[in-house]
């Protein structure tokens, strides 16, 4: 048990230094296109979210396959696409329960699931906190359009 606690403890750590660097590179990349916000249309400002969305969830995969590849390392699995298929359930929470690992090694499985959650929580807060700063830069450019747009479509209706 100490022996798995260690190992998940050490991966846990390698996925936040991986985290850490792709969110310090998504909001590098949204702080580069801020400035084009001003104006834009909600093409382009969709456009510079989705950069910062795949930046986070290259790093979720990234994540899931280091803890993949400790699988494998470990015996549990034969093959890389069962150990990926497998981390990826347990980072999402799923938990399918269809492929299950040895007893000796099972305790991973519930660290890798919180590891997951936290991962996943700091990437949906930096997704938000970007999508909220967009909405602020483009007041007067696609998002008040498009309620100004909306506004007249439900006045025709009345």
């Amino acid at each position: 048990m100490l022996l798995n606690l260690a190992l998940g403890v050490a991966t846990m750590a390698l996925c936040l230094a991986l985290q850490i660097a792709l969110l310090t590179r998504s909001l590098l990349y949204y702080a580069k296109h801020q400035s084009e916000l001003n104006g834009a249309s909600y093409f382009s400002s969709m456009a510079i979210l989705s950069g910062v969305m795949f930046l986070l969830m290259f790093g979720n995969l990234g994540q899931i396959a280091i803890w993949a590849a400790l699988f494998q390392f470990l015996g549990e699995f034969n093959n890389y696409e069962t150990a990926f298929y497998h981390s990826a359930v347990n980072f999402s929470t799923l938990g399918y329960g269809d492929i299950v690992m040895s007893d000796q090694r099972k305790l991973l499985g519930p660290i890798q699931a919180i590891n997951g959650v936290l991962m996943v929580g700091m990437s949906t807060a930096a997704l938000m906190t970007t999508l909220r700063d967009a909405i602020k830069q483009s007041r007067h450019g696609w998002t008040a359009k498009r309620t100004e747009h909306i506004r007249e479509l439900v006045d025709q209706n009345k």
